[in-house]
């Protein structure tokens, strides 16, 4: 009765390790495929020999990275372990990622990098990018020692990097932070003459350091926070840029992906590089400047750069400073804006007397469309977007975007013409950059019509055209 009892245990145990085995067993060449397709996005393309699983750890040989931009050219990584592996939400995710250690080397330069690894890796099941669910993520990255050689000589080698993505409540956004550590630059065999003995006069044949990143990213809203991004060098100093923005969502990440995409695909050059202008210029519209700062803390390199330029210029030191203190305001008086040029005026001026820090910050009261800024550094001082035009221009041009065949509206002031498409537009702002003001979105250019009068400029005559001609130089220029 018992060793009855014991035979049908032992048959109802392989029964149901026979029925789990088969749902339990991960699929390597699965995780691999799904992998490529989270990493094509960016431009790269994953290839392997074999992606075979033992329990929860999948091993993949003969790994490569290749650069859709450099088609026939692959980076040789070897084998990759994944471990900690579970299927999660149609996807994967791995606790740990090992890498072999990596040597790349082209003529007389040569690229090392040593202990890579990926810690919580979640490879997603449908690659879109429309969701936080559908991009791929990790919590932490980091490596070893880094070298770059050259001639034989090491040039640039660091210590450690470390990057680390924090998910935010109810998987709101991300925090961030990143460092690399431990930087040691040798600037002395620089070859071009001028800037080796301004190297050796500034006394940076090496350069011995670290970086620091930090911030934040809030999905919905794309706010885009990097409270920090700091290059601190010993007998140099630390420099910090921090900026705010808004717009950067998810949506605006896919279309520039797939425009970075496009732009490689693209086997003429110049055409490729003009659609990537365009499409920058047509993203642009989405985001929203909230703020900027850049700090610089003295470690003695300003009076050096001050003593050496000053030299080249037959002054001392003290009197190249006192030159620049009158030349910032001229310089800023360029961009019109008041506040900002008196702000960095005081600001150059007392580092120049005392160099220690200097900040130069910009927070609106309210936040800024980039339009905005752009279209007040395009036009020039003499043409404000804001304040050019009737009130509501703005916005029913922008509201164009979203129609790029309609006829504009004939709410428009009068006073204005149209040029499409918006490779017309750029040629003429190549061309001619001071004629253009006002407004500028991606299918549509308005330009007041007293800056065009007496010729042609782009176009037959003054209103809206829909095909017209390229811009080129008239003869008064």
């Amino acid at each position: 009765m018992i060793h009855t009892r014991k035979v049908r245990l032992m048959l109802a145990s392989a029964a149901l390790l026979t029925l789990a085995g088969p749902a339990m067993a991960l699929d390597g060449a699965d995780m691999m495929q799904k992998l490529n397709a989270a990493t094509s996005p960016n431009g790269t393309s994953v290839t392997y020999d074999k992606a075979e699983a033992n329990g929860d750890v999948v091993t993949v040989t003969g790994m490569k990275l290749q650069v859709v931009a450099k088609p026939g050219t692959s980076i040789d990584i070897g084998e990759v372990t994944f471990e900690g592996v579970e299927e999660k939400g149609g996807g994967y995710y791995a606790e740990t990622v090992s890498f072999p250690d990596i040597a790349v080397s082209d003529k007389d330069a040569s690229f090392s990098v040593k202990d890579i690894s990926i810690g919580g890796l979640s490879i997603p099941g449908s690659a879109s990018g429309t969701t936080i669910d559908d991009i791929l993520l990790y919590e932490t990255a980091g490596t070893g020692p880094m070298t770059v050689n050259v001639k034989g000589k090491d040039v640039f080698t660091a210590e450690s990097t470390e990057t680390n993505l924090t998910l935010q409540e109810n998987d709101a956004g991300f925090d961030f932070d990143a460092t690399l550590a431990g930087i040691k630059a040798d600037l002395s065999q620089i070859e071009d003459a001028k800037a080796k003995e301004a190297v050796e006069k500034l006394g940076l044949t090496t350069l011995d350091g670290g970086v620091t990143m930090k911030g934040s990213w809030e999905l919905q809203t794309g706010n885009l926070a990097l409270d920090e991004y700091a290059l601190d060098f010993k007998n140099v100093g630390r420099l910090n840029i921090a900026m705010d923005l808004s717009g950067y969502t998810l949506q605006f990440m896919k279309s520039l992906q797939e425009a970075a995409k496009a732009a490689e695909a693209n086997p003429n050059k110049k055409e490729a590089d003009q659609a990537m202008a365009l499409a920058m210029l047509g993203l642009m519209q989405q985001l929203t400047f909230n703020s900027a700062s850049i700090r610089f803390d003295d470690a003695s390199i300003t009076k050096k750069a001050l003593d050496y330029a000053g030299r080249q210029q037959g002054v001392t030191g003290e009197q190249l400073a006192q030159s620049l203190k009158g030349l910032v305001p001229i310089m800023m008086a360029q961009l019109n804006l008041p506040e900002l040029q008196s702000q960095v005026s005081s600001a150059v001026n007392a580092f120049l007397d005392n160099p220690k820090s200097l900040t130069i910050s910009a927070e609106p009261e309210k936040p800024v469309p980039f339009p905005t800024i752009m279209g007040a550094a395009l036009g020039g001082s003499q043409h404000r977007p804001v304040r050019a035009g009737r009130q509501g221009d703005r916005e029913r041009l922008i509201a164009l975007m979203a129609r790029p065949h309609a006829e504009p509206p004939a709410a428009l002031s009068p006073g204005f013409f149209f040029i499409r498409p918006i490779d017309d537009m750029m040629r003429c702002l190549m061309l001619a950059p001071d004629r253009l003001s006002i407004f500028c979105v991606p299918t549509v250019c308005a330009f007041p019509t007293d800056q065009a009068e007496g010729g042609r400029h782009g176009t037959e005559a003054f209103g809206y055209h829909r095909h017209p001609r390229p811009c080129r130089r008239n003869a008064d220029g």
